[in-house]
């Protein structure tokens, strides 16, 4: 890969910044970003209104992000304002871009995202990654990294960092990969597998589904649960705005909560689990389907064929889903639970039974369920706009190597 790799290392979500005149400066550079992105195109003068700094101290830092080509200046503000017209302000779309990357069951994905939230190039590959060593899958999750980032470089922009989506439980290094029973992997370091020029970020493909809800979903709330799926079943808890990670960082796995103890063996060694009865795989055997490579697609079309087999299963996955979720819900309280990833094709068939299994069992009154927009591209959109979100919330770290 390209030396702009080595540009920058952005500090990631939520990362603290020393409370001296330096870590200042680096929190102000920030609240402009966050400010201009959330609200933009503003003047600067908007701008240090909404921050509470003066005009001159914003011109300052805006100055200095426009330098380091994380802000533009697109012209004079649109007529009608009472004063003199400022110059409107807007994050760049060139300069920074996060990648993001998953790796499935049954594919591979990688996309940029600019720093407005575009995806500006994007490559799919549909391969069997079960039971594959992790080296040749992420080699061929390499040349799709490579090929991504020269698409976006010959539209100027270049990489600030890469998150990785797994269907796994990833330790708190945030590379290291403890236990993926549907891919066959155990206590593998990506980052000994993966471009050693990007900052690396490995996180559990339902976490970074459930950031992309909460950055990407229209009134979304601050504390839902997010349940995910293709073959397993990730969950992710959402906590005032935070993700609950967890004393190790694997908070979230619904997929191996026993609905039924006598149950069928999972892939994680225990019996009955969740994935057992409402993954898709479980779903296809129970409707008497063989697999194939569009799962969703096959059981959704069959359900609106009025196939009386897999509505059935359906059903019982739906109901297999509110017993799982009941724990849950009477365990968190969260506002909402959302279905993500694969799920939320099926939700029409899925949602009934689950909603009534969860009302029925629910200590309080029934916790709203909802389906995401972002559907199964929800976790590559998550990993991608979180190294997006690294360089607003660490604008300096470019800043300083412009």
């Amino acid at each position: 890969m390209s030396t702009p790799l080595h540009k920058a290392r952005p500090a990631g979500p939520g990362r603290a910044l020393p409370d001296t005149q330096q870590g200042m400066r680096r929190r102000n550079l920030s609240r402009v970003m966050h400010t201009v992105s959330a609200e933009g195109p503003l003047s600067r003068a908007a701008v240090a209104s909404r921050i509470g700094l003066t005009r001159a101290a914003v011109s300052t830092l805006v100055d200095e992000l426009i330098r380091s080509g994380l802000l533009e200046e697109l012209g004079p503000e649109r007529p009608g304002r009472v004063g003199r017209p400022g110059s409107a302000l807007a994050v760049s779309g060139r300069g920074p871009a996060g990648i993001g990357a998953e790796v499935g069951v049954d594919h591979l994905a990688v996309c940029a995202v600019d720093l407005r939230g575009r995806v500006r190039s994007r490559a799919v590959r549909h391969v069997p990654n079960r039971d594959r060593s992790p080296g040749p899958v992420l080699g061929e999750l390499t040349e799709l990294t490579e090929r991504v980032v020269a698409e976006a470089e010959g539209e100027g922009l270049w990489p600030a960092g890469l998150a990785v989506a797994v269907p796994g439980l990833v330790a708190r290094d945030a590379r290291t990969v403890v236990r993926a029973p549907n891919l066959g992997w155990l206590d593998t370091d990506l980052g000994d597998l993966l471009p050693a020029g990007l900052p690396l970020t490995v996180a559990n493909e339902a976490n970074f589904g459930a950031l992309a809800e909460l950055w990407l979903g229209e009134d979304t709330p601050r504390d839902f649960l997010h349940v995910s799926a293709e073959i397993g079943i990730g969950a992710a808890v959402v906590v005032d705005g935070r993700l609950l990670h967890g004393n190790r960082g694997f908070a979230g796995e619904l997929g191996h909560v026993p609905v039924r103890p006598d149950g069928p063996e999972c892939a994680c060694g225990g019996r009955g689990c969740l994935e057992q009865y409402a993954g898709e795989e479980a779903v296809l055997r129970a409707a008497g389907l063989e697999p194939g490579e569009d799962r969703v697609g096959l059981l959704a079309g069959r359900a609106e064929q009025g196939d009386t087999n897999v509505r059935r299963a359906l059903e019982d996955a739906g109901t297999a889903l509110g017993i799982a979720l009941t724990g849950a819900v009477n365990l968190l309280d969260p506002e909402s639970v959302v279905l993500g990833g694969a799920l939320s094709g099926l939700a029409p068939w899925l949602l009934p039974s689950l909603r009534s299994e969860l009302a029925r069992r629910t200590a309080g009154p029934a916790c709203p369920v909802s389906v995401s927009p972002l559907g199964p591209e929800g976790p590559l959109l998550g990993a991608a706009h979180s190294v997006v979100r690294g360089v607003l919330d660490d604008p300096a770290a470019v800043a300083e190597r412009a």
